[in-house]
């Protein structure tokens, strides 16, 4: 049972991505409008709010140096469609972090693709000769200061834009000389914690009342949509759970909106967020939601609200769960969320458990014996190390014992 089950998720994995384009639902076989971007303002940053607070690249955690334990925190980029003027002649900036490195090398080929011909300039990277101000992330290889190869200033007012939508953690637009980046630290909760629900969360059942998630049963009918989010609220059965601890404590972000909803996810879990358009809405993880973005929120009745994301903080709270709905998503304390996590593909993942789905919607599975991650997930998770790139995992995905739920 346990080794068809992996040859039939393994077979799933690698028809998937085809799958992906032609399936059904609202989200296939349509060609969305390209995204309208939007230059940055001179001296503006994005999200609003400081560089060193939770809902943006936290908080420093010391300067690294040569000698220190932490400096195989670093890794060198050694991509050649990144220029780096590295004035030191010590290679310093090419040493970053790997969140950082990542996101850098996202926004050289989005440099590439708007401006043909055109590469990325790293001015300044990892600092160890104490150029920055006492608490600057450059200590720490978290930051970049950038501009384009052609140095063309016309150009970095869009730089900024590009360097937000390829994922850093904070831009400013800082001088007319360059744009100042940075990322949350590799070591922080929001690239350690996994993709689950505390056990307070509450989800709404089809017969009118709520249930507390860490009593949530296989069978039980929760508020859900459709797997990309379009689609209407409508109820949907819990199959299982991917993940299932009722007794640890765990860091959750705290998503707080301005019509009062508040949801509790671990830093990997998939969430719905949008420009507050619905042509918009896409899937990002947990730990990448900043203030003045909105999710989608469902506040009486079956409709849905675009709720504007007032703050992100940290809490501890007592459990995981990631339950697994026929639909793909749930409803969670008002917010609509995904059932996925750690990979951020959640039409893959969708396909990839089908087995898992159509087993549990014929045999659900005995509440007493779902405890852990579950086993057939984590077997895909072996196979996501071979098959997909590291890039589409969030940071330090490969490690945690659950490929869609970490």
């Amino acid at each position: 049972m346990r080794v068809s089950a992996l040859f039939l998720g393994a077979l799933l994995l690698s028809l998937a991505p085809a799958a992906e384009s032609c399936g059904p639902g609202r989200a296939y076989g349509k060609r969305r409008p390209p995204k309208k971007l939007i230059p940055l303002a001179y001296k503006q940053f994005s999200p609003n709010v400081a560089e060193k607070t939770l809902g943006a690249s936290g908080r420093p955690e010391g300067k690294i140096t040569r000698n220190s334990e932490r400096f195989k925190e670093l890794t060198p980029n050694y991509n050649t469609d990144i220029i780096f003027k590295d004035e030191e002649d010590t290679g310093a900036d090419r040493l970053m972090t790997q969140r950082c490195k990542d996101k850098l090398n996202s926004l050289a080929i989005s440099v590439m693709n708007m401006w043909p011909g055109v590469k990325l300039r790293v001015t300044e990277g990892w600092d160890e000769d104490g150029h920055h101000s006492e608490d600057s992330l450059h200590y720490e290889g978290r930051a970049v200061d950038i501009t384009t190869s052609d140095r063309d200033r016309n150009k970095y007012a869009m730089l900024a834009r590009l360097a937000v939508e390829a994922g850093f953690d904070w831009v400013y637009y800082e001088s007319k000389a360059h744009i100042h980046c940075s990322v949350k630290s590799e070591n922080s909760v929001a690239a350690k914690t996994g993709g689950c629900f505390p056990g307070e969360s509450l989800v709404s059942l089809k017969d009118g009342g709520t249930k507390r998630m860490s009593d949530v049963l296989p069978g039980d009918m929760v508020l859900s949509s459709s797997l990309d989010g379009l689609g209407p609220l409508t109820y949907s059965p819990v199959l299982s759970f991917i993940d299932r601890q009722p007794h640890v404590n765990k860091t959750f972000y705290v998503i707080n909106t301005s019509d009062g909803a508040s949801i509790s996810l671990t830093a990997a879990h998939l969430i719905f967020v949008s420009d507050c358009t619905r042509n918009s809405l896409r899937t990002v993880f947990a730990s990448d939601v900043k203030p003045g973005q909105c999710v989608v929120t469902s506040r009486g009745g079956e409709g849905t609200n675009m709720a504007v994301v007032s703050s992100v903080k940290e809490r501890r709270s007592r459990g995981l769960f990631a339950p697994l709905t026929q639909h793909g998503s749930i409803v969670v304390d008002h917010v609509l969320a995904s059932c996925y996590a750690a990979l951020n593909r959640p039409g893959l993942a969708h396909w990839v458990l089908a087995p898992l789905r159509l087993l549990h919607s014929l045999v659900p599975p005995p509440q007493a014996s779902i405890v852990g991650v579950h086993w057939y997930p984590r077997a895909l998770q072996w196979l996501g190390r071979y098959l997909l790139p590291d890039a589409q995992f969030h940071p330090l995905g490969r490690r945690s014992a659950c490929l869609f739920d970490l």
